[in-house]
């Protein structure tokens, strides 16, 4: 992994380069996430911002940052806590204002409380404001307060910003293209994610609950210093059709496939793998007549993530063997180009091929660009996730019933090809018996 002066290194050419961006006469102003209350008097687990901790690498709350292009006094300023002995003792530590600009390499830092004091003058005689608005309705409503404190005093000769940009586009742009060092973290991140399903395929037996697979899950990612990306799905039979399935509280039935979709999170960088197997080990001939049409879907998308491709082609790739499949096995019927044309698939196979990964499981970034699909290129990275889904309908014959199918992998675009970075856990039948039947 890159040392912390290299990832220090990077964040400060991340800041200079939005700074270029906005251009001068500009502020952008970038809020941390606000903590969240989960019941009564208990929060949540705090995790930072995307774009705050892309642009800062600081995790703590109640904090902003604010980039004032060619300001000679300090382009880089940090509003934080400062140190409380008594609230430290609660609920932590602190970094502190007196060693914000060392740690977080800011030209300045203030208190947080002091920010209603001192940011309107930050914005005063600037052109533009850049912020995200429509996040945090509180902060938004800051921002306007101050633009309005401005203009309480714009008769004794103060300037008020004229326009206000979101910072949505130049950072979405700026994210969608990994550094070396965010796809180091991202490959630490499919690697804990690799081994969380291997071990939820180690305990998966009949009679035991779908729970007992989320426990394993994240008893991995703990264990490998992460975190879960987003709530996993663990649906047995009926519920691995249901395609944000989250309540993981059944029993896996003997016969039945279960699906699981889950990732870990390190460093605030995102795995997200689906893989779907047996509960007893052993695929049925039905079984592996699904599961080997979506494998086959999922091999031939990532086939087309390649520089020069379009973010299109893929899913095309993916959609092509998915009616095909659904075609031999009687599920579908008609003229393959025709069911493709007029989306047939959709019934069985109702979402893309795939998103954008990074800081967030479905990441930012464009797909298209003036109304085409935009061109893959080195750096990008997403997820490539064809899936068969036959719920308990008389469309559907009925042995196939109650079966749904997904696999999942995330991929890095690169010069030489597609980079499977979550090949750490199996996905070929004779490779999945093998590894559940052995333990």
């Amino acid at each position: 992994m890159p040392d912390s002066r290299t990832i220090r290194r990077e964040r400060a050419r991340r800041r200079k380069n939005l700074m270029r961006a906005i251009g001068k006469d500009s502020i952008a102003i970038i809020p941390s996430a606000p903590v969240k209350m989960r019941s009564r008097d208990t929060d949540y687990r705090y995790r930072q911002d995307s774009d705050f901790y892309y642009l800062t690498g600081f995790e703590e709350p109640e904090s902003v940052a604010v980039l004032i292009s060619g300001r000679r006094a300090a382009e880089y300023i940090v509003f934080c806590r400062e140190r409380d002995e008594h609230m430290e003792t609660w609920n932590g530590r602190r970094l502190g204002v007196d060693q914000a600009p060392d740690v977080l390499d800011a030209d300045d830092a203030f208190p947080i409380d002091d920010i209603d004091d001192i940011l309107p003058g930050l914005m005063e005689g600037r052109d533009r404001v850049f912020y995200s608005m429509g996040r945090e309705t509180l902060f938004d409503n800051r921002i306007i307060g101050w633009i309005n404190q401005l203009k309480a005093k714009s008769g004794s000769g103060a300037s008020v910003p004229s326009e206000f940009v979101s910072l949505d586009f130049h950072l979405q742009e700026m994210r969608l293209y990994k550094s070396r060092t965010e796809l180091a973290a991202l490959r630490k991140a499919a690697k804990i994610s690799a081994a969380g399903h291997v071990a939820a395929m180690q305990v998966c037996r009949p009679g035991c609950m779908e729970y007992e697979l989320e426990a394993a899950l994240i008893a991995t990612y703990r264990a490998g210093g992460a975190e879960h990306s987003f709530l996993p799905i663990v649906g047995g039979g009926a519920n691995g059709c249901i395609l944000h399935y989250t309540e993981n509280n059944m029993v896996l039935q003997d016969g039945d496939m279960v699906l699981v979709d889950s990732g870990a999170e390190w460093n605030c960088y995102a795995g997200d793998i689906t893989r779907t197997y047996p509960v007893n080990g052993q695929f049925s001939e039905v079984q592996r007549e699904i599961y080997s049409i979506v494998l086959e879907a999922n091999l031939a998308a990532i086939d087309k993530a390649v520089v020069g491709n379009h973010w299109n082609d893929p899913h095309t790739a993916a959609v092509r063997v998915i009616t095909r499949g659904l075609m031999d096995l009687g599920i579908l019927k008609g003229e393959l180009k025709t069911l493709i044309k007029e989306e047939e698939y959709r019934r069985y196979f109702m979402h893309r091929t795939g998103h954008w990964l990074g800081l967030d499981t479905h990441d930012v970034g464009e797909y298209k660009i003036d109304g085409k699909w935009r061109l893959l290129e080195p750096g990008m990275v997403l997820t490539i996730e064809p899936g068969i889904y036959l719920p308990d309908k008389t469309s559907v014959p009925r042995r196939y019933r109650n079966i749904g199918v997904r696999v999942e992998d995330d991929v890095i675009v690169t010069d030489d090809g597609p980079e499977v970075i979550t090949a750490g856990v199996v996905k070929q039948i004779d490779e999945i018996e093998a590894l559940m039947q052995a333990t």
